[in-house]
Parts: structure tokens; C-alpha cells; sequence
């Protein structure tokens, strides 16, 4: 069995890595680090693992958790992961990221938009966690940076228009909408009930950190610079966020072109979904799982390229890639732990 700790494990994506990875059947979880919560069982925390471990969670240092694991999921905050990172690659251990931390690969590119990077040496050994796209990569990898919720569900979504050449990589309008457990489990007042129920807003409109993330890959995509416009939107549902991407033909191509590229492109992939012609996500469908389901169209009255995807925030866009990349990293098979039908309603 795989030793798997979990360093900051009492947010919503530590509480999502300790669900999945209870049922991975390879894999046995012996550390759950949390200040907070430190000296507290998990049931004492989150009551629905009831009767599921035995696990508390432990107030420990990267040196003290790396004795207990062979693989650590971090999952603390953005300029904190750094520094864990490099303690636990330095003691041997495998390391999936599922901070920003080392998804950036230029350093000055992560210094403006998040803080001063303290351990740039690592970067360029770093591998962005994306299957679909890096699985070669991923599966020799020590460090693997998980990539955010957002960037996750639009990267899939327009990966085969930029690798085909088939959208002009200067027309991308990226309009997303998630739901609040994105935000995390800390005390906001942006992500109160009273605030969020039955309103609907953007926000960070052009400032969003996960902004040179998208472009960063779009970028190499398509084989050149690019910018995108890109707008989040927060919705008052618990989980999941909707990608609708726009954008101008870079060819002549009709839907059912389109449509052929988007299977011929995702065939064999576990988890990417093609949804059938005229027919767009849902994320009431992926809820709970690690799938990512794309729907595309061309829109025949302004010849636009229309992509829809959804995935679940907490699953595809962070614990159930990470535990994805984990596999791939172990050599273990990819859907191991994995194979979860959507809940729905």
C-alpha cells in the first residue's frame, strides 16, 4: 500500500483528497496535518466520515509528516506550499501541489500575481498536472503542480481548437461560473449564505490569479503568446463551475467537424466526455466525479466556435486530478479510486 499523507487537510480540498483516497484501493492515508485543528479527530471536524477512519488530525512539520508518507497532497495556501514542497523533496517523497505555487513557470510571472517565489530552483522540474496533456511527464515527475479549478475546465475546453489550429488564438472570450465551495472554508463574508443565496455576480473581473495560468498553456497550445479575456462569475450552488468559451474560426469548420476533432482528440481519455451534438454540460452531471464533460458548436448565424465545460471544483478541478496524477506518478492504473458516477440529483 502507498503511504499518502495530506499536508493541510481541514479545507474543502484536504476533506475531498481524504474521501476519495479512503476508497483508493492502492493507498492507505497516514497523515492529516491541520494548526487549527490539531489533536482533533476528523469526525470531530466533518461528521460525515463517521464510522469511515479513525484518523485526527496532527499539528506536524514537513519532516515529521514525510517519515509517516511515500506520496504528500499539499493543500495549503498560495506562498505557503513552496517551502513544505522542497523539505518533502529533499527528504524523497513524491509531492502533488494544489496551491499555485509551481504551476507558473516564468518566476517573475508568479511574483505579480502572488508573492516573492523562495525556491525558483524547483520550478523548472515542476510538472503542470493536466493528464490529458502531460501524462508522459506527470508519470516520471517528483513535483507535480495541480492545476487550478478554472484553468482545469477551460484548458480541456479549447486544447484541440489551439493544437488544430482551428480558432484564432486572439478572439478567446472566457466567461466561467462557480460555485462558492471554490472559495474555501475560511470565515468571508463574500461567501456567507445571505450574501451568496440567490445572487449571482462576477468578480476579480481582469485580476483573477489564475488568469497567467490559462495563458501560460493556451500559449503553448497554440504555439504563441496569447492573452485571453477572462471573467469568473460566482453562482449559489455548492459545487461545480460552467466554462462557456468564444472565439473566431481560424478555418473554415462546421459543427460536425468540430465535433469530430473534439472525439478524435479526447479518444481514450477516462475522463473527458464529449456530449453529442446539440446537446451542452450540465454540472449537475459531474457532480461528485472526476469527469469533465465539453460540449461544442459552431454558431451558424455569426460563424462563432461556441465550448461549454463543466466540471466539479472540488473533484477534476483539484482533489480527483490530484489523486489522478498521484496514480500516474505511482504507476498505478489512472481511474484507480476514481471510478465515481456523478451524484444527481
Amino acid at each position: 500500500m502507498i503511504r499518502t499523507g495530506i499536508y493541510g487537510a481541514s479545507g474543502y480540498t484536504g476533506q475531498e483528497l481524504l474521501r476519495l483516497l479512503l476508497r483508493h484501493p492502492d493507498c492507505e492515508v497516514t497523515a492529516l496535518t491541520s494548526r487549527q485543528y490539531s489533536g482533533k479527530p476528523v469526525t470531530a471536524v466533518y461528521p460525515h466520515f463517521g464510522k469511515m477512519t479513525d484518523l485526527a488530525f496532527m499539528d506536524a512539520s514537513p519532516d515529521d509528516v514525510a517519515s509517516l508518507c511515500d506520496v504528500v497532497f499539499l493543500a495549503v495556501p498560495h506562498g505557503e506550499a513552496m517551502d513544505a514542497a522542497s523539505r518533502f523533496i529533499e527528504a524523497g517523497k513524491r509531492v502533488i501541489d494544489l496551491s499555485a505555487d509551481f504551476r507558473l513557470h516564468d518566476p517573475e510571472t508568479y511574483e505579480a500575481w502572488y508573492v516573492r517565489h523562495r525556491v525558483p530552483e524547483l520550478l523548472p522540474e515542476a510538472v503542470y498536472g493536466l493528464p490529458e496533456l502531460y501524462r508522459e511527464r506527470i508519470s516520471g515527475a517528483r513535483l507535480v503542480a495541480n492545476p487550478g479549478c478554472y484553468p482545469t475546465g477551460v484548458i480541456l475546453g479549447l486544447a484541440p481548437l489551439l493544437r488544430g489550429g482551428l480558432i484564432d488564438p486572439g478572439s478567446i472570450i472566457i466567461d466561467a461560473k462557480s460555485g462558492t465551495s471554490g472559495a474555501g472554508r475560511e470565515v468571508n463574508i463574500a461567501s456567507l449564505f445571505c450574501e451568496v443565496n440567490e445572487g449571482f455576480k462576477a468578480y476579480k473581473v481582469g485580476t483573477h490569479r489564475h488568469t497567467p495560468e490559462m495563458e501560460q498553456e493556451l500559449s503553448l497550445l497554440a504555439g504563441i503568446d496569447l492573452k485571453v479575456l477572462f471573467t469568473p462569475h460566482l453562482v449559489p450552488v455548492n459545487r461545480g463551475i460552467l466554462s462557456t468559451m468564444y472565439g473566431t474560426p481560424g478555418k473554415e469548420i462546421d459543427s460536425d467537424l468540430l465535433l469530430e476533432t473534439y472525439r478524435e482528440f479526447y479518444k481514450g481519455e477516462p475522463f473527458v466526455r464529449i456530449c453529442e451534438r446539440g446537446v451542452f454540460p450540465n454540472i449537475s452531471a459531474v457532480k461528485g466525479s472526476n469527469f469533465c464533460d465539453i460540449g461544442v458548436a459552431v454558431d451558424g448565424r455569426t460563424g462563432r466556435v461556441l465550448v461549454v465545460a463543466a466540471i466539479d471544483n472540488l473533484v477534476k478541478g483539484a482533489a480527483g486530478q490530484a489523486i489522478q496524477n498521484m496514480n500516474l506518478m505511482m504507476k498505478l492504473p489512472e481511474d484507480a479510486g476514481l471510478n465515481l458516477v456523478p451524484l444527481f440529483p
